[in-house]
């Protein structure tokens, strides 16, 4: 994709298959997964502004090593591997400005790469980089989260699933919200413990303390939508944490912090995270053999309509492309 030309802008193409010099190794990818960065990037709304050179999209993708090139001993022809949302000692994200993974060859640095749990496919393993990756950040790094704890996630989208998982997983509570009533039952039938119809009950803080005895939240993980902010701060509780995640919506209203002082509440604005964050991650979803939510899968031809699928915002979960 190049230009801020939006979905139509992205076209197949062929390159040379690349091959991997000392210290790096080459994937063979079979799937990738959406975020809504992606639908930035296209639309040239992204950081850094507008693609400006022919890119390779997406930034979460797994596949297996089909060469290791001269020094790399961890990794041999045939391991299934995932890679990290960064790559490079002063780590650039994968899609832009990076080439992506949404090819059938890549080429990686030995340390941007970690093994795929054995009970996983590669279209689950995908899903791990950026959204699963964000939610463990946000959950158990900061102020780590404890059992019996009460998380609250905005949306139904890739990342809140994920923390809605991981968050059983820990043995927490959790309230999640929509505008959706289709969409909150498919949330309670994954283990969400209250649901929340934020359009039906804008001031969605109120039933949010309502539910924790008067007190709020230990973690309100905010999506960063239009306007939730200043709702986050109240939905919080004495010593908890709002995690702020995404760069894609403008924020709204009263945005002082000013609500989270007498409660000794703390703010953290999340950006993905790093490979610390990943390997814990992959330790715990191996452990629980924790099954990834895809809502719907593409074939590599189809990577348009994947684009727009994920435009339509239907999805619960996450949409993912089979390469």
């Amino acid at each position: 994709s190049k230009g801020s030309t939006g979905i139509d802008g992205l076209q197949p193409s062929e390159r040379e298959t690349p091959t991997p010099a000392a210290g790096q190794v080459l994937v063979r990818m079979r799937a990738a997964s959406l975020n809504f960065r992606d639908l930035a990037v296209v639309n040239g709304k992204y950081i850094g502004g507008p693609v400006l050179k022919d890119t390779i999209p997406l930034s979460d993708g797994a596949g297996e090593v089909a060469e290791v090139g001269p020094g790399v001993k961890e990794l041999a022809v045939g391991d299934r591997v995932v890679a990290m949302f960064t790559q490079g000692d002063s780590p650039a994200a994968l899609g832009s400005p990076l080439d992506g993974v949404l090819t059938e060859y890549a080429v990686f640095d030995r340390k941007g790469l970690l093994r795929v749990p054995d009970h996983m496919s590669f279209e689950e393993a995908a899903t791990l980089p950026c959204a699963g990756v964000t939610a463990w950040n946000a959950l158990f790094h900061g102020r780590p989260l404890k059992p019996g704890e009460t998380v609250v996630t905005l949306g139904t989208g890739g990342v809140s699933i994920y923390v809605l998982q991981l968050a059983k997983l820990a043995g927490a509570r959790i309230i999640i919200t929509s505008s959706s009533n289709a969409k909150l039952a498919k949330a309670q039938s994954m283990g969400a413990d209250h649901v929340i119809n934020y359009k039906n009950e804008p001031e969605w803080e109120n039933r949010v303390r309502e539910l924790t005895n008067g007190l709020g939240a230990d973690k309100v993980v905010d999506l960063a939508g239009v306007g939730t902010l200043p709702h986050s701060y109240k939905a919080v509780g004495p010593g908890g944490e709002v995690l702020v995640i995404g760069v894609l919506s403008r924020p709204e209203g009263d945005l002082s912090p000013y609500p989270l002082m007498m409660k000794g509440a703390s703010l953290r604005g999340i950006f993905v995270g790093g490979r610390e964050h990943f390997e814990g991650l992959i330790r715990a979803v191996a452990v629980n053999r924790l099954k990834p939510v895809i809502d719907k899968s593409f074939s590599f031809s189809e990577a348009p309509r994947a684009y727009e699928y994920l435009k339509s915002a239907q999805h619960v979960g996450k949409v993912v492309i089979s390469i």
